[in-house]
């Protein structure tokens, strides 16, 4: 165990403000207490993460690949223990977390190859010389992570941006402080020079203290609202670069699927997997008016009554958990009444699950046909169906939304793929498959109100460095030849 919960240019510290804790929402049991960050303290940070960047930067980069690769090996040793920690302050289901633990340690090999691919090295002869082309790390990156992945998404950005020669201060979610913690020990493991990498805890005001001090980058992963935000909060400093991993109200269209069985499959994976906390999630059903858009709806509230939802340890091995507080199920529930009030049907009814704590929520599917239902995102295990004429309608209702995350389409014709993936605007875009499928060496982002034109994953190599074209000469040389109409 750590000697306090901050990390401050390569020690542990503990916090100088207010005290908080992290709580397992399947259990209410207490999982994590420490004290926030005081702003000095924040300061502190981004200095250390100053001082320590030039040689960070200049070490040759088979350095920093080592460095990560100690922290690769930390990550694989602790894994078991970790994905238990996950478990036990998000309420994941362990067998998720599992998971989450593969795709930390896996980043750190794609990162590299990432690195290699889209931020290395180029050099072509020229008349006088040869043009290069090299990639320069940014500074000091502000890491503010999410709690729905509290390992993986944070180590998505931390990662490559290591990689590139920049330093990192970074800020886990206040639900989720231990997660955070449990990051810091591996790196601490890896023997980064102090100041490299530094943890602060806290909530809001921690986070804007930290965006108050003078940084180079903001790697962040949450809501489209707090996205919102930061443009506005930067959008008179151009020189702090944005990488907004944000949220999404997609859809998920079914045209011309025989099997009503196979699609609601696909259905509960995209919307209610990870308890409907993804980004990525669908959260909109676009089916035809008929006969066949019902046997899709009845198919899927058919599978949805196999789901368990139950503690992250329960036996059996639960398909879901709890949302990550019992004020978040609040709110969820409160979004979804305003939805029956303004018109949705009730397909399937939400609410407490049996006896367990108040974070536990059911799942709900809504008729929202013909209702102008609020274009949020309900960040919960909530479905709204819209049935449609024609195919061409679904596509359209597909992309009435200001977001553009996921989307997806499932169909025996592939002609509909072919029109489909030409019009639906969003990032990622999955045929057959549950829209909450992505891979680590592709792009994951959005437009609109679900990014901004940076997306992460493989291509988070781009936000971490910029590129520096340069045209060179061995020597200087008089190029009097070369200017036209000088007078002789």
């Amino acid at each position: 165990m750590s000697e306090g919960h901050l990390y401050l240019n390569g020690a542990w510290t503990e916090g100088a403000g207010d005290g908080f804790a992290s709580f397992d929402p399947a259990t209410e049991a207490r999982v994590w207490r420490g004290n926030e960050a005081s702003t000095h303290q924040v300061g502190a940070a981004v200095e250390a993460a100053r001082a320590a960047f030039p040689d960070w930067a200049d070490r040759p980069r088979t350095e920093r690949i080592a460095a990560m690769k100690r922290y690769q090996a930390a990550l694989k040793a602790r894994a078991p223990a970790f994905a238990e920690a996950i478990s036990r302050e998000t309420g994941k289901a362990l067998w998720e977390t599992t998971a989450e633990l593969g795709s930390m340690t896996g980043k750190v090999d794609l990162s590299i190859r990432a690195y290699d691919e889209r931020t290395g090295e180029r050099t072509a002869e020229t008349a006088f010389g040869h043009a290069t082309l090299r990639h320069r790390p940014h500074g000091v990156a502000a890491v503010l992570g999410p709690f729905n992945f509290p390992g993986h998404l944070p180590n998505g950005h931390i990662v490559p941006a290591l990689l590139a020669g920049d330093t990192v201060v970074f800020k886990p979610s206040e639900e989720t402080p231990h997660a955070g913690q449990l990051i810091t020990e591996c790196l601490e493991e890896a023997d980064l020079p102090a100041g490299v990498f530094n943890l602060v805890q806290g909530g809001r005001d921690v986070g804007a203290a930290l965006l108050d001090q003078p940084i180079d980058a903001l790697m962040f992963t949450g809501s489209g609202a707090a996205g919102a935000h930061f443009r506005r909060k930067f959008a008179d400093d151009p020189h702090v670069i944005l990488a907004l991993e944000l949220g999404g109200n997609n859809p998920l269209v079914v045209w011309d699927a025989a099997d009503a069985e196979a699609v609601a499959g696909l259905v509960v994976q995209s919307a209610f997997v990870t308890t409907g906390q993804r980004c990525s999630c669908a959260r909109r059903l676009i089916v035809p008016e008929g006969a066949s858009g019902d046997a899709i709806v009845e198919a899927v509230n058919s599978l949805v009554d196999r789901l368990i939802f139950a503690p992250w340890d329960a036996t059996p091995e639960p398909y879901g958990g709890p949302l990550i507080s019992q004020r978040a199920a609040e709110q969820a529930l409160a979004a979804l009444q305003q939805r029956i009030d303004i018109g949705a049907r009730v397909i399937r009814a939400s609410g407490p699950v049996g006896s367990l704590p108040r974070a536990f929520v059911k799942p709900a599917i809504l008729d929202v046909t013909g209702i102008d239902v609020p274009d949020e995102e309900m960040f919960a295990p909530f479905l709204s169906v819209t049935r449609v004429p024609t195919f061409e309608a679904a596509i359209a209702a597909a992309n009435a939304t200001r977001y553009g995350l996921s989307a997806g389409l499932i169909s025996d014709d592939p002609a509909h793929w072919d029109h489909f993936i030409r019009r639906i605007r969003a990032g990622v875009v999955n045929f057959n498959r549950p829209t909450t499928g992505a891979a680590g060496d592709m792009p994951f982002g959005g437009l609109g109100a679900s990014g901004n034109h940076r997306p992460s994953a493989y291509y988070a190599a781009d936000y971490c460095a910029y590129p520096v074209a340069s045209f060179e000469a061995g020597a200087v040389k008089n190029i009097e030849g070369e200017i036209k109409g000088l007078r002789q």
